[in-house]
């Protein structure tokens, strides 16, 4: 138990966690939302801090991100807990168990093993990093002076003066955009969609790498004009955010059919009139959606075949050819 981070006293024993748009109330010995986030009476503590239930060395590709330093490898963690409530959750095991196993891991624990097995950097993923701020915040500054770099994936649900914080020392974020229909996000994910907005767009103008997935899933956000809004959000921020679009399988309490794969593909072709970079996730290998393409001139830059991935027509983040820049980092 580590005392948390961004609460209030409320009266003489309830705690205003200001952590998440959720803003729980919290009454003494009771937890917020997250489930981790637990009232002992007259401080708010984090029951996660540094308890890790997952831990890997992935290609950055699977977070994923495609222009941050790609084909290189990171050191993965995970903690138990989530501030969403999402039905079709792939990762149920671990954001919505509260029973899963831990094993505790001190900050410079997980940077040391990052140098160690020659890691970018570590990033933060598998269930919602937001929840265990206070770790990834002293885990990040440890990592940045071992020379590494830090990512998170997140859902982006977080209020303004964490996600401040969490940029001064996070390089890249995945951002998970679930949905553009505000009813979808607090009916079905139980959240509020206008924080996650703000989030992808202040992440972007900070100078953070952001990447931004969305999970087409039946009969909840597979709309063509819903995803047309999508697209025409991040082509207001900037065109040159990938967008990831990935195919939902049924999983946790969803049993809906899988998408259909010519739906990702009809949303792949609209996206492409408007955003520099847009992949297909959980589909079968093919040409479109996978590989990096120059905007300006159409030459490969990076060939990928599922998780292998080859640099091909980059120098200094430009095209070799016709000297686009790109913004990719590597």
């Amino acid at each position: 138990m580590k005392e948390a981070l961004y609460y209030e006293l409320i009266g003489d024993d309830k705690t205003g966690c200001r952590l998440c748009p959720h803003n729980c109330n919290i009454a003494a010995g009771k937890a917020g939302i997250c489930g981790v986030r637990k009232n002992t009476g007259s401080k708010l503590f984090t029951g996660i801090y540094g308890e890790v239930t997952s831990i890997a060395m992935d290609p950055i590709e699977k977070k994923p991100l495609y222009h941050f330093f790609p084909s290189s490898k990171i050191l993965s963690i995970g903690t138990k807990g989530c501030n969403l409530k999402c039905p079709y959750c792939q990762n149920w095991h671990i954001s919505q168990n509260m029973e899963a196993r831990t094993r505790y891991y001190a900050p410079e624990e997980i940077a040391r093993t990052a140098v160690n097995n020659g890691s970018m950097g570590v990033a933060y993923t598998y269930s919602e990093p937001v929840i265990w701020i206070e770790y990834v915040l002293d885990t990040a500054m440890s990592a940045a002076s071992m020379g590494l770099k830090n990512v998170m994936v997140t859902n982006g649900f977080i209020n303004a003066k964490p996600l401040e914080d969490l940029l001064g020392v996070i390089d890249a974020m995945n951002i998970d955009l679930k949905t553009f229909n505000p009813d979808t996000f607090r009916k079905v994910h139980k959240g509020e969609l206008e924080p996650v907005k703000d989030a992808i767009a202040i992440a972007s103008k900070k100078g953070c790498h952001v990447e931004v997935t969305t999970l087409v899933v039946t009969g909840v956000n597979d709309g063509m004009n819903e995803l047309g809004e999508i697209i025409d959000f991040i082509a207001s921020i900037d065109r040159n955010i990938p967008w990831h679009i990935s195919r939902y399988y049924p999983n946790y309490k969803y049993e809906s059919p899988a998408t259909d794969t010519g739906l990702i593909m009809s949303v792949y072709h609209e996206a492409v009139k408007s955003l520099n970079y847009v992949y297909c996730g959980n589909i079968p290998l093919s040409s479109a959606g996978s590989s990096t393409l120059c905007p300006a001139c159409k030459t490969i830059l990076i060939e990928r075949r599922g998780y292998t991935t080859k640099i091909k027509g980059l120098k200094d983040g430009a095209c070799e050819k016709c000297g686009y820049r790109t913004g990719i980092r590597h």
